[in-house]
């Protein structure tokens, strides 16, 4: 079988019609760059909603991939694996201090829906403070906590109660924490609502409130995690350190995984049987998440990210940009007209990058291994691009 399409008679796909696609179509990719059914190269600045963290076609990861699949494709969560201890061990050392213990799941849906569970059981309490614009996933809790769910989530009723605290409010964030919130939780850096940045104050708040209020703090480092803000994690960027961390996406380096990190005071309460999870921790993941932990490290991965970074806020606003906000590889290019105008101007010039909900922002998630040609490029080609 090749790369092309199948489809029925009629020329129906088989696949439920569920995604709005764009009129593009990868074949291959290698670095930072993708090549098209047509035979057209793009240079990628969104990483597949930020998911290929090393790009396409790392060595040591197609080597740990390979060498993985040969000694042990799989095996379940009633076997220890050395490959999963070692994996939790990297993760746990990457992640803030006190963050010691791992769970590992499969994506960032499930990891934020398995730390809302743990945040139920342990502080017995109803209610979740959640903040406006928040994207946590499309699982049961994880929609309850997502603004806008409303519109798709489907089940007849919310799990538990939500108080929704306005974006970087810390007033009503203080209102709205009390005796009876079991926990708070947040994206530092807000993706799918434009790479919005919540204030280093307001997370100060956060931690401050919840620990005075004997409720937890939950950081969703999903999108943001993983060195994509110059720093291991969101929360050693903004020294604020929570009480459960969720992380996903480049986890893995384009393999599904996912975790939740909590500290050693929340795992004594967790017994065998409170979580679980048949393909979270599977040997191919841990694998490959060994092995992107070791490459940001080696490859000195976190300051080219804070570097580049520093580079696309000074120079990308030209052309139909009129402002960036974000941090580190998660950045939200404030546009002059509609985003997706600009964005399929972008592709028409061979670069890829991603809509948000906010109609005028584009959003850039790119490789940690992106380099200065081609920031060079994006700026050349967004000056090109009509106001």
């Amino acid at each position: 079988m090749g790369n092309e399409a199948t489809v029925d008679a009629t020329g129906a796909s088989a696949l439920l019609d569920v995604f709005a696609m764009i009129d593009f179509e990868p074949v291959s990719g290698a670095g930072v760059m993708l090549k098209s059914a047509d035979g057209r190269e793009y240079l990628d600045f969104y990483g597949g909603h930020a998911v290929a963290l090393l790009g396409y076609g790392h060595p040591r990861l197609l080597a740990a991939l390979e060498r993985q699949a040969r000694d042990l494709f799989f095996q379940s969560n009633l076997v220890p694996l050395a490959v999963r201890e070692r994996a939790a061990r990297a993760l746990a050392d990457f992640a803030p201090p006190g963050l010691d213990r791992v769970f590992f799941v499969n994506s960032g849906a499930e990891a934020n829906e398995n730390a809302l569970r743990i945040a139920f059981r342990a502080t017995g309490r109803p209610i979740v403070v959640a903040i406006a614009g928040a994207f946590h996933g499309r699982t049961s809790a994880a929609a309850t906590v997502t603004a806008g769910s409303a519109a798709w989530n489907g089940f007849p009723s919310a799990p538990f109660e939500v108080r929704w605290v306005p974006f970087d409010d810390e007033d009503a964030l203080r209102t709205a924490v009390d005796d009876r919130v079991a926990a708070v939780i947040l994206e530092p850096v807000q993706g799918v609502a434009g790479a919005r940045a919540l204030s280093p104050s307001f997370l100060r708040t956060a931690r401050e409130v919840t620990r005075d209020a004997g409720s937890l703090l939950i950081f969703d480092e999903v999108q943001c995690g993983m060195g994509r803000t110059g720093w291991p994690f969101a929360a050693d960027a903004m020294d604020v350190t929570p009480d459960l961390l969720t992380t996903a996406k480049g986890l893995a380096g384009g393999f599904p995984a996912g975790a939740v990190l909590i500290p050693e005071s929340l795992a004594r309460g967790i017994k065998r049987g409170d979580l679980g999870s048949t393909f979270g921790g599977g040997p191919m993941a841990c694998a490959l998440v060994e092995t992107v932990i070791s490459v940001i490290q080696e490859e000195g991965l976190l300051g080219n990210v804070r570097h580049l970074s520093a580079r696309i806020h000074a120079e990308c606003a030209v052309g139909p940009v009129t402002g960036i906000q974000g941090t580190g590889f998660l950045l939200g290019l404030r546009t002059s007209r509609p985003a997706a105008g600009v964005l399929k101007d972008l592709r028409a010039r061979g670069i890829l990058a991603g809509g948000s909900a906010d109609p005028n922002v584009v959003r850039l998630l790119p490789p940690l291994v992106l380099r200065d040609v081609h920031v060079d490029r994006l700026v050349s080609t967004l000056a090109e691009i009509p106001a």
